[in-house]
């Protein structure tokens, strides 16, 4: 899952937005650094990644890119499901629109955002200054953050390719995301319980 899908499973598990869309910033223990509040939204966003990796349907969804870049479909399926929530977030928000999540979630972020890595601050700032989160919902987008992810890391060159992949068999990934974002979203409401 990528940035969006975090945030809306962590409003989903009333648990820290920052908690859980710092993590991919921090290694290790959580609790040594950060209070239990944040701690458990970092360990909340690698359980979910870990769900995630581990769904028959995202394993289906590799397999349909190409085999010389199935090693870079999983940070490609990251952006394609955000892509759907995005697109679909009528039938799964939790607000009555992207942009209104976004103001809303920046709102609770923002004023200490100044606590955490200078990578994460950069990171949620160009989020926020790019309306990354409305703008997922257009294919053209999708493609052009996965060519600026390759340009920022050149052993993921493949990356700006996978669109391609995702054009091609979008009706596939698009039933396969109807799936299992439903059955993450139960997992984490039913933790939380």
């Amino acid at each position: 899952m990528n940035i969006l899908a975090h945030l809306h499973l962590a409003t989903l598990a009333r648990s820290s937005l920052i908690g859980n869309t710092v993590a991919d910033f921090v290694k290790g223990d959580p609790y040594l650094t950060y209070d239990p509040t944040i701690a458990d939204g970092i360990m909340l966003h690698r359980k979910i990644d870990s769900l995630t990796d581990s769904l028959f349907e995202v394993k289906q969804a590799k397999l349909l890119f190409r085999k010389s870049h199935q090693r870079v479909a999983p940070i490609t399926l990251d952006i394609v499901w955000d892509h759907f929530l995005s697109k679909h977030w009528a039938n799964y928000g939790v607000l009555p629109s992207v942009a209104l999540f976004n103001q809303v979630t920046k709102a609770h972020i923002l004023p200490y955002i100044d606590a955490y890595p200078a990578d994460y601050q950069h990171f949620m700032n160009a989020m926020w200054q790019g309306a990354w989160l409305e703008n997922y919902a257009s294919i053209d987008f999708v493609g052009d953050v996965l060519s600026r992810m390759a340009n920022r890391r050149p052993k993921l060159y493949l990356l700006r390719e996978t669109i391609v992949d995702i054009k091609q068999h979008y009706a596939q990934l698009a039933s396969l995301f109807f799936v299992l974002y439903p059955k993450i979203c139960l997992t984490v409401k039913e933790s939380m319980s």
